[in-house]
């Protein structure tokens, strides 16, 4: 939403200021706009591999929707990892074998679908509580093992935002190569009238225009905006590595998810009594 409104502020600030002493037709040249388009997609398609053009043509829709990590889904999963915890600090360890083997039916997983069905964050937990299950790792070498997952998730979730920033970073420059090829087609009509050879300049000139108002002002924003996205959407991992490792260190299950809310950013972050309020809420259910 806000990106649509930044855009029209941008269209609004260029072209109003521009159409109050010039023509806006002067800017529609049609083959520059082919030409720089045509471009940018070609440095895409050829600056990467298969799978990193995939992931990026596929994170684009995302960029105008928010993340699914809001407040709500954070207390979901702290309600959920409470509960596991729960049922292992009564049960012992074994007992949330057949939870973690087969999410779907368990009734404490189940009652969770949103998380679930989020194959990525239910992968991590549930890998994590097997190696718990089967006791052979300590607490520093299971978190130095969720530190080198994590930064292999941030950096593959990361790279759609870093290769659309490097198209845009390539554009401003794409502008100028359009507009040189315009100055080319200007030397070879230098016989024509000036006011033909003026329109001739004028449009050779709006390549290097648009080329540096779609990098700055299009690409751009959409890159910072999926950065921003995939730094929001690891926060969930970070929370879950460090209520399992409370676990794994005997902190008791109500104490293992502070550590877990201590995680969140404060916009998302339930407060204290707010989340033990809504555990308590759920326990009687």
């Amino acid at each position: 939403m806000f990106l649509i409104v930044g855009y029209v502020i941008i269209l609004a600030s260029a072209l109003g200021t521009y159409a109050v002493h010039g023509s806006l037709l002067a800017l529609w040249v049609p083959l520059e706009y082919i030409a720089i388009f045509g471009l940018m997609i070609g440095y895409f398609v050829a600056s990467n591999n298969l799978g990193l053009i995939k992931a990026t043509v596929g994170a684009l829709p995302g960029v105008l929707k928010g993340s699914k990590y809001n407040k709500a889904y954070y207390v979901d999963a702290l309600a959920m990892l409470f509960e596991i915890l729960g049922k292992v600090r009564k049960e012992g360890l074994m007992s949330i074998e057949g939870d973690i083997e087969n999410p779907d039916a368990s009734p404490i997983f189940s009652k969770y679908p949103n998380i679930v069905h989020d194959h990525h964050v239910m992968e991590f937990t549930t890998d994590y509580l097997r190696m718990m299950v089967g006791g052979n790792l300590n607490t520093v070498e299971i978190e130095s093992l969720m530190d080198v997952e994590l930064e292999s998730h941030h950096h593959e979730a990361a790279e759609p935002g870093h290769v659309v920033g490097a198209v845009g970073g390539a554009v401003p420059a794409f502008g100028i190569v359009v507009a040189v090829m315009g100055v080319v087609n200007v030397m070879g009509s230098v016989g024509s009238p000036p006011a033909v050879l003026g329109k001739m300049i004028g449009g050779a000139l709006v390549g290097t225009f648009l080329g540096i108002l779609v990098s700055y002002g299009f690409v751009e924003p959409i890159a910072k905006l999926m950065e921003q996205k995939a730094h929001a959407d690891s926060t969930i991992y970070k929370m879950i590595k460090m209520v399992l490792l409370a676990s794994m260190s005997g902190y008791a299950p109500q104490v293992a998810i502070e550590f877990g809310r201590k995680a969140l950013g404060s916009h998302d972050r339930p407060g204290f009594a707010e989340l033990e309020e809504e555990l308590k809420a759920r326990k009687g259910k």
